[in-house]
Formats: structure tokens, C-alpha cells, sequence
């Protein structure tokens, strides 16, 4: 396991991308690389603050790719790390990755990361767990209720409840509505994206307002005479 702290130099994160590529060079056992990198791995995970430089992100992406190192993902907020501000001048960014190669990934098939609420830190904590055996569910469908005031929402039932095939009524209902399904997961990712990273996010926001408003000193109000 190696554990990442980056500085915030330039020239020391370029250190630590030729620290990783020298383990990398030899590395033939299960590895996971993690911590706070100080760097974004791509543009979009920054909300607020001025634009990312993109020569920085793509280095830290080349360095993750040339040593073979992969993303394990994550459940939680998009951002791990708040620069403690609220409103306009609010910044979130996901400083904190936990990376492993191939024969960690073989090793532990079923691999999970959070990203846990902060508490007394500007940074996220990480939680991880892992598994030596691979485990198969089926992913439950949600439906959501704001679907239908979409515009294009029965359509996309319409074109996909339509059958164009014959057989038994009861197992043709059951196949309309898996393929509904399916389809719905689908439009409802194209149109409104993420839905429940999004959620996260703004759960997020909400925290950091509630967090402002119990800090916020009380006021009286003064009557002058």
C-alpha cells in the first residue's frame, strides 16, 4: 500500500509522479495507491473557483495510465475536499482517490469506496472495504416521479411497451415492462444525467449551509433613542 500526501508545488507533484512510476517500473505484487493527491484528474471535479489548469490534470492522468493503476470509484458526494466557505466564494474538489493495479483487483474482485461526511477536517475520509469473492444482485429499479412531467417521457414508454412479438399475456406484460424498465434507466441517464451523484452533491451543500447557520452568532435587534 502506498500512501499519497501531495504538497501543493507543482515541481513536488512532479516528484511524486516520478516516485510512482519508480514502483510502478517493478511492481509484480497487488498495489493500491491512495490519498490526497492535490490534483484533479480531470476538470469536472471542481465546483467553484477559478478554471483548472489543464496540463495538471492530464499529467496526473498519464502518470495513473503509464502505471497501470485504475480508479476504484466511489459511493458518496462527487467532492471530498471544501475549502470551508460558503456561497460564491465555496469551493469543492476531489482531491482524495484510492487507486489499485490488476493483481489487486483479482485478489479483491468486489473493491468499494465512500466517501464518508467530513468532520473536523476540510477533507473527506475514505472507506473502504474489500472482497475476495464476487457477488451478483440485481440492481433494483427506481422509479421517479418527476419523469412524467418530462416532455419526451411517454414517448419513450409508448416506442417501448409496443410489441412486436406474440405469446403467452401473462410473460408478454412481464417482457414490456423489463424492457420499460431498461429503457426508462436509459432515458432518464440522458436526460437528467446522474441523478444520485446529484443528490449526493446537494446533500452535500445542505450540510455546509446547516453547518453556517448554527455558527451564525444571533443579532438583536437595538432601538435607538
Amino acid at each position: 500500500m502506498t500512501f499519497v500526501y501531495a504538497k501543493c508545488s507543482s515541481l513536488d507533484i512532479l516528484e511524486l509522479w516520478d516516485s510512482l512510476y519508480y514502483l510502478a517500473s517493478d511492481m509484480e505484487l497487488p498495489w493500491l495507491v491512495g490519498g490526497d493527491f492535490n490534483v484533479l484528474l480531470n476538470e469536472k471535479e471542481k465546483i467553484g473557483g477559478l478554471p483548472v489548469y489543464p496540463p495538471e490534470y492530464e499529467d496526473f492522468a498519464f502518470c495513473v495510465n503509464s502505471c497501470e493503476l485504475f480508479d476504484t470509484g466511489y459511493k458518496g458526494s462527487p467532492f471530498t475536499w471544501w475549502n470551508g466557505r460558503p456561497n460564491a466564494e465555496c469551493i469543492f474538489r476531489s482531491l482524495d482517490i484510492i487507486f489499485v493495479n490488476s493483481p489487486f483487483q483479482s485478489l479483491f474482485p468486489t473493491t468499494e469506496v465512500e466517501h464518508l461526511i467530513r468532520t473536523g477536517s476540510d477533507h473527506a475520509p475514505l472507506f473502504m472495504t474489500c472482497g475476495d469473492k464476487t457477488t451478483t444482485f440485481a440492481k433494483p429499479f427506481k422509479f421517479l416521479n418527476f419523469w412524467t412531467k418530462h416532455a419526451s417521457f411517454m414517448e419513450a414508454v409508448r416506442q417501448n411497451w409496443q410489441a412486436d412479438f406474440t405469446c403467452d399475456p401473462f410473460l408478454m406484460f412481464k417482457q414490456k415492462l423489463k424492457r420499460v424498465k431498461i429503457a426508462l434507466s436509459k432515458w432518464s441517464r440522458l436526460t437528467y444525467g446522474d441523478i444520485f451523484k446529484q443528490r449526493s452533491l446537494r446533500e452535500d451543500v445542505v450540510r455546509i449551509k446547516e453547518m453556517f447557520f448554527e455558527e451564525e452568532p444571533t443579532v438583536k435587534n437595538r432601538i435607538v433613542l
